[in-house]
């Protein structure tokens, strides 16, 4: 294995309420110098080395290559007398932005983000259409990071204005009614070379004129004593209201402030001014506006405000609370299209304008459902629905019959009837009852010895439900099981659940998930030595301090641009807005728990651990690279055992997002080829 070794100089010890805590690999915290450099091609020669010998490896990326060749679809919009769709002709890196003027009728390419580069690294990120459809604003990315260039396109012609927006982050758009412009939040400018790992305080909501410089944008919000809020702007349906949500970091729990769009100079008034529940705006009724809340009801439920009577005491409740978690709300046909998980699965179920129920939307079978968006008084909409072996399919639904028709359907080479999703509930440590779907092909031995990857991820309010995968496909093809816990930290069962898995309550997530492969190997599914874990991001962190407090149970871990250092994550790009869901090294309470499971502090010199493959990328500025770097130069020290441990390190990419389609082929070839030569049976 390579050598992590450097000078003594660089070694670093932080104190934290009294408690010494080394940091040897502080180094790499900086991925420019030439030490960093030199480190990361040795870990990639090494890495790359390994994975080349293995035999499996080129058949994976054939058939991956082979399956993902099919035409993918987005969900259809409608803006003007536009539609609006993605579409992908199977491998393309990128996918192709359509318009068409009625549905039968002949689409253009809008824009086409592979023209952008020649490996697919530039990202179309978002777009936004205006009211009449016709200017896009659009944001692109390169290589994966975090920040986006803005510009204006005519849908007609597809030529762009002058407009060229630039220091935005985590931002969409929203235009206002008479088309001139648009609102949006950005930051200040960085400096060049750290713009990848320095923090990002002081968001400002913006309006942009068309046709003029970004230098002359008018700030239409910000607040100076406010470094952790960030701002959304949303101009509603009616075009009467600028909507700004204030959000604290990676909180639930947000503001709500409003400003009269037809007296512009008019004060921005703060309607919700409390950080106590999620406030999502679902649209208004003149001066009656409508949030889905988990203020005193944890699943969700939709009130009316009157903002001429704002008061709480004053508030209406008009779909209330019930067993099932409702995650959105759409208004359509006049009607609330209500969007429930009901233990992890979809159900949508619609209400009229009075919160009465009218009737249930029949979904094709047990599975993941999204869309349902449009206008108000939209008699159509459009859904997509997928499942773990059901590859995502696009419906068209009329809200006044109430029926579904297929309006795109993939065509991939795999027969979806060879394989069975079961959802099974399992106890936990603490007795708490948790779901996990388990996919495998029919007649599946329970011998316990099955090649099994399971994922999880357990935080931010995040939801994993049932959904379709080439990656996974290949998984299942060549035997193995794929299982997804859904941990508490996430949204499945509301605001509870997500409590119940951050901060001091982080460890009942990697209990929840240690309990899932003891379930699976009790049951005959698989054992120790065939079992995978892996998880992405807050995942990658899941994965890293279950591997450390129980590397034993798994012979294999895929850890993923993950969060492993516990003490430090707040000293990167956006990690400060993480601590209202781990909490802050700086509270020495809060500290305690970082310490006791921060992968990165909890490995031990002379344990075996399982073999892994780390993953990462040069360009992450939402994890920094140096999370990973730092837990595979201490793991490759500690680590007593047989099995490989490896770095793979992206280039030209990021966090996920906007990643082209060859460098998933390669990446996914890599994670399942390296699973099939260690599960095959290394000794320990």
């Amino acid at each position: 294995m390579t050598n992590n070794k450097q000078q003594t100089t660089n070694n670093k010890v932080d104190i934290y309420h009294g408690v010494t805590v080394p940091d040897p690999y502080r180094w790499l915290e900086d991925p420019d110098t030439e030490e960093t450099q030199a480190w990361i091609t040795a870990q990639n020669e090494a890495t790359f080395s390994y994975l080349q010998d293995i035999s499996a490896r080129e058949e994976i990326k054939e058939r991956l290559t082979q399956l993902w060749d099919y035409e993918k679809y987005s969900i259809p919009w409608k803006k003007g007398d536009r539609y609006f769709y993605f579409k992908n002709e199977g491998l393309q890196n990128q996918d192709v932005l359509y318009t068409l003027t009625s549905l039968d009728g002949e689409p253009q390419v809008l824009l086409d983000p592979n023209q952008l580069s020649s490996d697919g690294t530039v990202a179309l990120r978002d777009i936004v259409i205006s009211e009449d459809g016709r200017l896009m604003a659009y944001g692109l990315s390169n290589s994966g990071s975090d920040w986006q260039e803005w510009r204006v396109r005519n849908v007609a012609t597809g030529e762009d204005l002058t407009d060229h927006l630039q220091w935005i982050k985590f931002s969409s758009a929203s235009w206002t009614h008479d088309h001139q412009g648009f609102f949006y939040s950005r930051y200040d400018q960085p400096q060049e070379k750290t713009k990848l790992e320095d923090t990002n305080h002081y968001q400002k909501l913006f309006y942009h004129r068309l046709g003029t410089p970004q230098s002359e944008d008018t700030l239409s919000y910000h607040r100076r004593d406010q470094p952790e809020w960030g701002f959304d702007g949303e101009v509603t349906e009616d075009g009467r209201y600028l909507i700004i949500t204030v959000g604290l970091g990676t909180d639930t729990k947000n503001l709500v402030f409003y400003q009269d769009l037809e007296n512009p100079a008019g004060e921005v008034i703060e309607l919700i001014s409390e950080f106590e529940a999620d406030y999502s705006f679902i649209g208004n009724d003149d001066t009656t506006f409508w949030f889905r809340t988990d203020l005193a009801a944890p699943r969700g439920r939709l009130i009316a405000i009157d903002i001429n009577h704002p008061a709480k005491a004053n508030w209406q409740e008009v779909i209330p609370q019930s067993a099932d978690t409702l995650r959105d709300v759409g208004l359509l046909n006049n009607q609330f299209v209500a969007k429930y998980l009901q233990d992890a699965r979809s159900v949508i179920k619609i209400f009229n304008l009075n919160g009465n129920f009218v009737r249930e939307v029949a979904l094709p079978g047990i599975g993941s459902a999204s869309g349902f968006s449009g206008k108000r008084h939209d008699t159509e909409t459009f859904y997509r629905f997928t499942g773990f072996t059901t590859p995502s399919t696009i419906y068209r639904y009329d809200l006044v019959t109430g029926k579904s028709e297929i309006f795109r359907q993939p065509q991939v080479d795999f027969n979806p009837d060879s394989y069975e999703t079961q959802q099974i509930f399992y106890e936990s440590k603490d007795g708490t009852k948790v779901p996990m779907f388990i996919t495998y092909k029919k007649g599946l031995a329970l011998d316990g010895n099955n090649p099994t990857y399971l994922y999880g991820y357990g935080g931010f309010n995040i939801s994993l439900t049932p959904s379709f995968s080439i990656s996974n496909l290949v998984w299942l093809e060549r035997g193995g099981i794929y299982a997804v816990a859904n941990l508490r930290g996430g949204g499945e069962y509301g605001e509870a659940w997500h409590q119940a898995g951050m901060k001091s309550n982080k460890q009942n997530v990697f209990d929840d998930f240690i309990a899932a492969a003891e379930w699976l190997i009790s049951n005959q599914y698989t054992c120790p030595d065939k079992l995978a874990i892996g998880g992405g991001s807050n995942g990658g962190l899941l994965v890293g301090a279950c591997m450390t407090q129980r590397p034993e149970l798994f012979r294999a871990a895929l850890p993923a641009v993950g969060v492993m250092d516990m003490l430090r994550f707040p000293k990167f790009t956006i990690g400060w807005a993480w601590c209202v869901e781990y909490g802050s090294p700086d509270n020495e309470e809060e500290f305690k728990v970082l310490y006791s499971y921060s992968p990165l502090h909890n490995l031990k010199a002379g344990t075996a651990y399982p073999a892994t493959m780390i993953t990462t990328a040069d360009h992450d500025d939402r994890v920094v690279p140096a999370h990973s770097f730092k837990f595979a130069a201490t793991l490759q020290e500690v680590h007593a055992g047989k099995e490989p441990i490896l770095i793979r390190i992206e280039t030209k990419a990021g966090h996920g997002a906007g990643k082209p389609t060859t460098k998933i082929i390669e990446e996914v070839a890599d994670k399942w080829g390296f699973l099939e030569k260690v599960l095959g049976g290394v000794e320990r």
